[in-house]
């Protein structure tokens, strides 16, 4: 048991796994809990630092208590794990962004291979319907812009931080499926958020669910604490942009996605399914 009201001797510690990408936008969403800057009570957590496409591998296994996972992947996901309504990542008009060594139309994509990072991101789902039937081949996120450099892709969908930093690598934009995805729907873009396993009981599903949303508005209100350890996860990114990126990501949205964060994450899942890129249509639950 993790509480018992009827004891006043102290409880024991339970742990709880809880996994992330090791970007920026994640480490300053959870400061406050990798640094204990606020209360969790009897609960520790372990912090399991993974790119995001293996995070999505895993949950497919229920590795995790707590896992980041892209919308796309809960599509495969939503028998095994409940999304929470906070530590939700959108885009207001940006998002994933598609580069090429030099200026190139999107009608010019035909034919062309791209550099993704990973089939169960969100990023790959919204290139298949920018793109249907586009030629790929997955590449760790952060090695996408070598891997065209190598001209093992003519393409690259970069997500993370090279969204800002792609122009210094002498890459041009081709298209931002974030700014597509708003001209197509009038909605922000899902991208990724936060999931709980389903076994865990409900009173600590809302605990869990409480302590993520103290950590990110304990990062909210103390922001340049939380940066200057966030930034530390920034690949080099000089401090403007990292500040920049953390604040496309971690804002209002990631406090509480609300009805809003579930009708895109909705329309998402339900356009993958009208495409037949998704094996059944899923309807979205948030909990916490």
């Amino acid at each position: 048991m993790l509480r018992n009201r009827n004891r006043s001797v102290s409880r024991p510690a339970a742990l709880i796994t809880l996994a992330h990408s090791p970007d920026a936008d994640d480490a300053f969403m959870f400061y406050a809990l990798a640094q204990r800057r606020i209360d969790t009570g009897e609960l520790r957590f372990e912090h399991v630092l993974a790119d995001i496409e293996t995070l999505n591998q895993q949950a497919l296994r229920a590795t995790y208590d707590v896992t980041a996972i892209s919308f796309h992947a809960y599509a495969y996901l939503h028998d095994r794990y409940q999304l929470l309504r906070c530590g939700g990542s959108f885009g207001d008009g940006y998002g994933p962004l598609l580069v090429a060594p030099a200026a190139l139309a999107p009608e010019q994509l035909r034919g062309k291979r791209v550099a993704i990072p990973g089939k169960l991101t969100s990023a790959y789902l919204l290139l298949e319907l920018f793109a249907p039937g586009i030629d790929t081949v997955v590449v760790p996120f952060d090695r996408i812009p070598q891997a065209i450099k190598d001209g093992k892709a003519a393409l690259g969908l970069l997500i993370h931080e090279a969204q800002l930093s792609y122009a210094d690598l002498g890459l041009h934009a081709v298209a931002d499926l974030g700014a597509w995805w708003k001209q197509q729907t009038g909605l922000p873009v899902p991208l990724g958020g936060n999931a709980v396993r389903r076994e865990l009981p409900p009173a600590l599903v809302g605990r869990l669910a409480d302590l993520l949303r103290r950590s990110i508005r304990y990062a909210l209100d103390h922001r340049q604490e939380a940066l200057d350890y966030a930034l530390g996860f920034a690949r080099d990114l000089p401090r403007e942009l990292g500040e920049r990126f953390v604040g496309m990501y971690v804002n209002q949205w990631t406090l509480d996605c609300g009805d809003l964060g579930r009708a895109t994450i909705q329309e998402l899942l339900d356009r993958a399914y009208a495409a037949k890129l998704i094996p059944q249509r899923v309807s979205v639950e948030l909990v916490g």
